[in-house]
């Protein structure tokens, strides 16, 4: 009965998306952070071009600035990937252009720079960094107002369904995603319980799938209803396998870029 309730709901909350809006999905496999490498840092600028010139889509991570601005970065604090330190939302979007990531001659880049690099070239998945405590709303406009105008493929996406329910309803014609990761808590019906909410929170048009909960019954059925599946983080030929197998295109890095 809790299956049957579950199936409904998702098909009157969550409705699955028009192909031709979410069909480009699929057609590539994404480079994530860029093609990263010695001489290009995760998310930068390098990392990009190498991508794009390669013909890979490219996933990069996007935060706030202190001063509004959406920049690219993942973690939280600049520590691991500079030679400074800090957490990014107290620098501005001026200050962190100026903070060199290590290894490389680059910078921390701000959307707008990724966009430029991009251009239209390959897709674009844009995972929008969020944590408890934090608004979304500022950093899905700042995302928003850089997106104006841009013609290219591209798509946002984030854990928390904050993000895909904002722009449903803030950004209708942007493609958004739900990013997921069962956790080892496939299993339990209150975990269950939590993924379709999330779903119903979020109205997704596609779902980024933790490649080590694959094959999953919730990632296969909403698949099966018309909701693309994407999967993370796809490092080796074996669990290129498994992407080939369980998703409709993978976010690879390392051995898993094929």
């Amino acid at each position: 009965m809790l299956f049957l309730l579950s199936a409904l709901f998702d098909r009157w909350l969550a409705p699955p998306p028009a192909p031709r809006r979410v069909g480009w999905l699929g057609h590539v496999t994404y480079a994530h952070r860029g093609l990263h490498g010695p001489g290009a840092p995760e998310n930068s600028p390098t990392a990009f071009v190498r991508a794009a010139e390669a013909g890979y889509g490219i996933e990069c991570d996007v935060q706030r600035s202190r001063d509004g601005q959406a920049v690219v970065f993942h973690d939280w604090d600049i520590d691991r990937l500079t030679g400074e330190a800090g957490p990014v939302l107290e620098r501005s979007a001026a200050q962190l252009a100026a903070v060199t990531l290590s290894g490389s001659a680059d910078a921390i880049p701000s959307l707008r720079q990724v966009l430029d690099i991009v251009d239209n070239r390959v897709p674009l998945l844009i995972e929008i960094k969020s944590r408890k405590g934090i608004r979304v709303a500022p950093l899905c406009l700042a995302v928003r107002r850089q997106l104006e105008g841009y013609v290219g493929k591209v798509a946002v996406m984030s854990f928390d369904p904050r993000v895909s329910h904002w722009f449903a309803r803030y950004s209708p014609n942007t493609v958004r995603g739900l990013v997921v990761t069962e956790d080892g808590a496939r299993r339990t019906a209150l975990a269950r319980m939590r993924r379709h909410l999330a779903l119903w929170q979020a109205r997704p048009d596609f779902l980024a799938y933790d490649v080590r909960d694959l094959p999953s019954p919730f990632a296969a059925s909403q698949r099966r209803r018309g909701i693309p599946v994407l999967t993370w983080t796809v490092r080796s030929a074996e669990l290129r396998d498994k992407a080939d197998n369980h998703a409709d295109a993978a976010i690879a890095e390392g051995g898993g870029i094929g």
